[in-house]
């Protein structure tokens, strides 16, 4: 059997990736219905610095002796992912979740013309026609609503401009760097982040019920 090309076990790994980023804005769509913001960012970043460990545990490779250039990128991209996740999770709190996805959508386009503009990366004509008929396609399947739009649609754009330097500083780094150990950083820095912002907040207690906003419909 063909062993699979880099360009396409990236492509997979990030349909992976993307569905499991929906199932998880869904289910925080759900909670942020009864919780607090910080306490939802919380509880879900001790999940997955939890998971993390074991998958660490499983697939090895969980290395912090980075070279200091990678140290700086790591820390700048931990930054980036901690206002990716307070910008990203206030709109979806916000706004129909159709709409939030549909402005998600701009992110491969930010992240392709940045990367040309300040790495010099190649970047033509079939790549850009890729990326908006993607984006098209996405738009016809999630049909966002205009009066769904609100002020938090800013926050929602600000989240796209921090993912984008967090991609690019884990474009960035070192070959040989092991994304298990960048992955941990981030939810490190996240769980560390919502820790703070939940001092002296409200904290409700969690309830293993079924919550009173699931419709089995939509999210809005």
């Amino acid at each position: 059997m063909r062993a699979l090309s880099d360009n396409m076990r990236g492509a997979l790994l990030m349909m992976g990736s993307m569905a499991a980023f929906v199932f998880n804005d869904a289910c925080m769509k759900v909670v942020l219905k009864d919780l607090p913001l910080f306490q939802a960012i919380l509880l879900r970043g001790l999940a997955t610095v939890f998971f993390m460990v074991l998958v660490s545990r499983w697939l090895g490779g969980l290395d912090f002796r980075l070279p200091r250039r990678d140290w700086f990128l790591v820390a700048l991209r931990t930054m980036a992912d901690v206002g990716a996740t307070y910008f990203f999770i206030t709109a979806l709190r916000e706004m129909p979740i159709a709409n939030i996805t549909a402005i998600l959508q701009v992110l491969p386009l930010t992240v392709t013309l940045t990367g040309a503009m300040l790495f010099g990366e190649p970047l033509g004509w079939r790549r850009l026609v890729a990326i908006m008929i993607g984006f098209v396609g996405v738009m016809i399947i999630v049909r966002p609503s205009v009066d769904g739009f609100n002020s938090y649609a800013f926050y929602a754009l600000i989240a796209v401009a921090f993912v984008t330097v967090r991609d690019l500083c884990a474009r960035r780094l070192s070959a040989g760097v092991s994304s298990v150990t960048i992955a941990l950083i981030g939810a490190t820095g996240v769980v560390t982040f919502a820790a703070i912002g939940a001092i002296g907040g409200e904290w409700v207690p969690v309830s293993g019920s079924r919550p009173h906003c699931w419709q089995g419909r939509r999210f809005s």
